[in-house]
């Protein structure tokens, strides 16, 4: 590409942007490079469509276009799908894709139109590009799902009830004994699964470093394990609760052997029975499976003050909490 002494220049194919001043609006550079790439993502989209029509992916052994690319194209199965969307019902949209061209809309309000236009029988595209006009992407998606359901609610409640179908939850174990968990549900469910842990995960004061998703983490298990005693056997030696050298640790149903402090921790937490064994494997203790511990206390550093060796401490009637580090009077000195 040749310099222009000049502070901005567009390449005429695609609307490319350059900036020769130090002083440059990054902004601006963005917005160029945005539709640039929109524009790029519509002759995917066009080709796509015509490969699709081809027989090269079945010919080398994939299973559809969709595939190919995925494999061929560095792609997502959703990128390419919706590229194969776009492709498909481009003929049936010159009002959107004039819309793109001038950069009213971008590439991911295309992809709505064209998903809406694969859905909705008697589709108008007139109908729909005048909020992808005014709203955001994610926006124009909310509203369009709304503008389905009008049309045609029993198609609209179809597609629900197969997510619905659809949704799964797995539970695996790494290396390191950490619980891996992956899982899909439908709109509604998540909605009402997110309602109650939402609240739950807010920060709870200026003190509260938690990032979101530690927050989120600790709300998902205080909800479930808070509203009722959980069936979970935990097995120690009394060397292991009192934390002696020498002792092995606990052992718990789908976890690696747990130290001996998370031990003292499910010994005096009432979503845990406790069970406890002498050396020889004889039983001498079977807890109550029944709170132990008040709610208050629990969401008060309960895991700190064992595992983080914090502390609890009553200060006219209030509960203090203790960092590790903190020290209380001078060292004495030499005498």
């Amino acid at each position: 590409m040749i310099e222009l002494d000049v502070r901005t220049f567009f390449c005429h194919d695609f609307g490319m942007v350059a900036i020769q001043s130090e002083e440059r609006d990054v902004g601006f550079v963005l917005q160029g490079l945005r539709h640039a790439i929109d524009k790029l993502e519509l002759e995917f989209a066009r080709f796509a469509a015509e490969f699709a029509q081809g027989e090269q992916w079945d010919d080398e052994g994939l299973n559809s276009a969709a595939d190919w690319m995925r494999f061929n194209c560095h792609m997502t199965s959703s990128a390419a799908w919706r590229a194969l969307q776009v492709g498909k019902h481009m003929e049936e949209l010159p009002q959107s894709l004039e819309a793109l061209s001038s950069g009213d809309i971008g590439y991911a309000h295309l992809t709505t139109i064209a998903n809406t236009a694969d859905k909705v029988t008697g589709f108008e595209e007139s109908e729909l590009l005048p909020l992808a006009r005014e709203h955001s992407p994610g926006k124009f998606h909310y509203k369009v799902m709304h503008y389905r359901h009008a049309r045609d609610s029993k198609a609209y409640n179809r597609e629900q009830e197969q997510l619905v179908e659809e949704s799964y939850l797995r539970l695996s174990t790494a290396e390191d004994g950490c619980l891996l968990i992956n899982g899909v549900l439908d709109p509604a469910r998540g909605g009402e699964v997110r309602g109650v842990l939402e609240p739950l995960a807010r920060p709870s004061g200026a003190h509260d470093d938690r990032t979101r998703d530690q927050r989120m983490a600790d709300a998902f298990y205080e909800q479930l394990t808070a509203g009722g005693p959980a069936n979970v056997q935990v097995t120690a030696t009394v060397e292991t609760l009192r934390a002696m050298a020498g002792a092995a640790g606990g052992e718990m149903e789908f976890s690696l052997p747990l130290p001996s402090a998370t031990v003292q921790r499910l010994a005096c937490d009432s979503s845990v029975m406790r069970v406890l064994f002498e050396a020889d494997s004889l039983p001498v203790d079977v807890g109550r499976s029944r709170r132990l511990v008040d709610s208050g206390l629990r969401k008060a550093h309960h895991r700190m003050v064992h595992e983080g060796g914090w502390k609890l401490i009553k200060v006219e009637g209030k509960i203090v909490s203790i960092a590790p580090t903190v020290t209380f009077g001078l060292p004495r000195g030499p005498d």
